[in-house]
């Protein structure tokens, strides 16, 4: 699906924070849940590690690749996650409008760590930035649009209609 330039509505800082919490809750309870079945009473005995060789590898590939893959599996079936979903939004390639690239979208979810560095003034930059663009949209070439019929063309809509 591509957005015309002339009708893009950018998803501002108000929407995004709000999709970025509500994917927060999703995985929050998600992993828990994968903690108890796959760990059980196992979670409730585990020790802050002291060196390399007490990591429990499993936890953290839990708590950290989850989340990877679910943010870039949804972004690459449905070019948003739930949270974004959920508030009409969608990441988009910023200058073509078109769904971003694998390469794109894997470089934002990195990029997070960019933004949220510097007491999080990445993620803060959509508030005067004229297309809403945080700094790991800017990294990664993206852009979050609004993704609402009420937005789209008639154009946009007969084809969306038809397909």
């Amino acid at each position: 699906m591509s957005l015309s330039h002339q009708h893009v509505e950018y998803a501002g800082f108000l929407r995004r924070l709000s999709a970025f919490c509500l994917d927060g809750v999703f995985i929050s309870v998600i992993t828990s849940i994968l903690f108890i079945v796959l760990f059980g009473s196992e979670l409730m005995q585990m020790t802050v590690p002291t060196s390399l060789q007490d990591l429990n590898w499993k936890v953290l590939s839990l708590e950290h690749g989850f989340p990877l893959v679910w943010t870039i599996g949804f972004w690459l079936l449905w070019m948003a996650t739930p949270g974004k979903l959920l508030m009409d939004c969608q990441i988009v390639d910023a200058r073509s409008l078109n769904k971003a690239r694998k390469s794109q979208l894997i470089a934002r979810y990195f990029a997070y760590i960019v933004s949220a560095i510097p007491l999080g003034l990445g993620f803060l930059w959509v508030l005067i930035d004229k297309k809403n663009q945080s700094w790991h949209d800017k990294i990664s070439g993206t852009v979050v649009v609004m993704q609402d019929d009420s937005i789209l063309t008639l154009e946009a809509l007969s084809y969306q209609r038809v397909n």
